[in-house]
């Protein structure tokens, strides 16, 4: 069986709980007590934001599919350690050319309502997704596809015009139940708030504003999770989450860098809590409205990126737990081009580009203009997120040096995504990107990918790199598909659409009391449907 590797991997906004190739570091860790597993007890974890849609294809904000994802499967999906197997699918059988991919599906899976799962299925979701009345971020990799077929219930097999290379995991992408939504309006659907899918949990309730709640499946396909409950509780500030969690209210969520190294050093954090730290898979960057007249000059781009100081606020807001970050791509990894453009702080060269671009000090007062206006612009980030938000007040005092006045809005994360990103009604906005297992980045970057709810919401547009993306996707051959993202990332460094701030460790914390916990490649959470809790150390009591 021939493999086809890698994909674009787009999870959303801010920091998951995912690592590539990297060395993870569990701090305050006991050795396990030889304690059977057990059924029972719930995960409470905390999270900044309400979901927005629990069909994946409609949502785009990471804690819709932080649900999503325990409540439907793929295709296909990564194991540990970040290789392609089977999920929904058996097996797979992939032709000479690569064109030709055909799933062999499980028998026997059950929706939660108790509908068999078939092939059918799996047609539907490919046709609803790439249905122009469908509102996704997500059709992109099904539009490379010539014709799907479901020539039996267990049987699915699709055909693509050229090699394709994120071809085999866009497959993962979560199936839907045909039986629920075929025929009707998509948009409209109930399962928006009450999903139905074939995964580890099955939807119980969501509290809007305040927790989302999930029941384990005793019939799901690799064997019922022993943990009984999962439950996402939104608790929009990060210092009442951090207080939660003292209480022992919740049993996992992610520290800011200040919890990590300071507030979680004491006898009660240490008995009760495992922490982990390892350089995660996403980065933050403040990213600009390119439909405004002040950023329109590549010039006035880099004189920004010229006039912020990373190391300054890796060690300040950090408090040094991050690198700095000069593109899309995580150091270390095959795709990561070391040699593209820096920005290292230079004040001097950001004014003389910025003169360059006619932006002058006049008038004594220190503040650039130009034809008379001075330079003020607005940064958007979303509440909750105190780094995010530190990293906007350091970047406010740096720019104010240099003549730039910058305006912080912090806005509430359901409204920030609808109202600001979705509708393009911002200047510059400081947000996080999940970096993706494959540099396959269209979504992201193509010149395509700009209308509204799309992902490329800076409408940025330039020829070469649309290409490079087209070339890169288009090719199974790794060193071939470097060459194109090597010359994508050096594209993006001389654009500087985005000012990439840095790449962050993340800060997980997890209650002792949960065992099977197994640190991977892919990440933390690979396992849970093994991860228990033994009887004698169990919380809480699920009601059905």
């Amino acid at each position: 069986m021939k493999k086809v590797c890698l994909l674009l991997f787009l999870f959303f906004i801010h920091i998951t709980l995912t690592a590539c190739g990297t060395k993870q570091e569990s701090v305050n860790s006991r050795p396990p007590e030889e304690k059977p597993p057990a059924y029972g007890d719930i995960l409470v974890r905390g999270d900044i934001g309400d979901a927005s849609n629990l069909i994946p294809i409609l949502a785009s904000d990471s804690a819709s599919h932080n649900i999503a994802g325990m409540i439907y499967n793929g295709l296909v999906k990564y194991d540990k350690n970040m290789n392609i197997v089977g999920d929904l699918a058996e097996s797979w059988d992939i032709s000479s050319n690569g064109l030709v991919i055909t799933f062999h599906l499980r028998k026997g899976v059950k929706w939660h309502d108790g509908k068999p799962f078939t092939s059918a299925d799996v047609l539907y979701t490919y046709q609803a997704t790439i249905d122009p009345k469908t509102p996704t971020a997500y059709a992109g990799d099904f539009l490379k596809v010539k014709k799907v077929e479901a020539p039996d219930d267990y049987t699915f097999r699709v055909t693509y015009d050229k090699p394709f290379a994120p071809a085999l995991i866009s497959w993962s992408s979560a199936i839907l139940p045909r039986h629920l939504l075929e025929g009707k309006d998509i948009t409209k659907s109930s399962l928006s708030r009450k999903p139905i899918g074939t995964g580890p949990y099955k939807f119980k309730e969501w509290v809007t504003g305040q927790k989302i709640a999930l029941v384990s499946n005793p019939d799901y396909f690799e064997g019922q999770p022993y943990i009984d409950g999962r439950i996402t509780r939104i608790i929009p500030d990060s210092a009442t989450m951090f207080l939660e969690l003292r209480a022992q209210n919740i049993g996992m969520m992610g520290l800011t860098p200040l919890q990590y190294t300071r507030q979680t050093e004491n006898n009660l954090f240490k008995n009760n809590f495992n922490k982990y730290r390892y350089l995660s898979f996403a980065y933050t960057f403040m990213g600009y409205n390119l439909k405004n007249p002040l950023f329109a000059d590549k010039r006035v781009r880099q004189a920004i990126s010229y006039a912020i100081n990373k190391d300054e606020i890796i060690s300040g807001v950090l408090l040094k737990l991050g690198k700095p970050a000069n593109g899309p791509y995580k150091p270390g990894t095959w795709a990561f081009n070391d040699k593209v453009k820096v920005y290292n702080y230079n004040p001097q060269k950001a004014l003389a580009l910025l003169n360059e671009a006619g932006w002058k000090k006049t008038g004594g007062e220190g503040l650039l203009k130009k034809d008379g206006e001075p330079f003020i612009f607005e940064i958007v980030t979303n509440q909750g997120n105190e780094t995010r938000q530190k990293c906007a007040e350091i970047i406010q005092r740096q720019l104010k040096e240099i003549g730039i006045t910058v305006k912080i809005r912090v806005l509430e994360w359901s409204a920030f995504v609808t109202d600001f990103i979705n509708k393009r009604r911002f200047d510059a906005v400081i947000l996080g990107w999940t970096i993706p297992l494959d540099p396959d980045a269209y979504d992201v970057w193509h010149s395509s990918k700009t209308a509204p709810e799309e992902l490329n919401f800076i409408s940025y547009n330039n020829p070469e790199v649309d290409e490079m993306l087209e070339k890169g996707r288009s090719t199974f051959d790794q060193k071939e598909r470097k060459k194109y993202y090597d010359r994508f990332q050096e594209i993006l460094a001389e654009d500087q659409p985005y000012t990439f701030l840095y790449v962050p460790e993340a800060l997980v914390i997890i209650n002792k009391r949960f065992r099977g916990i197994e640190p991977a490649p892919i990440g933390l959470e690979h396992n849970f449907i093994q991860w228990y809790v033994p009887k004698d150390e169990q919380k809480y009591t699920l009601t059905r």
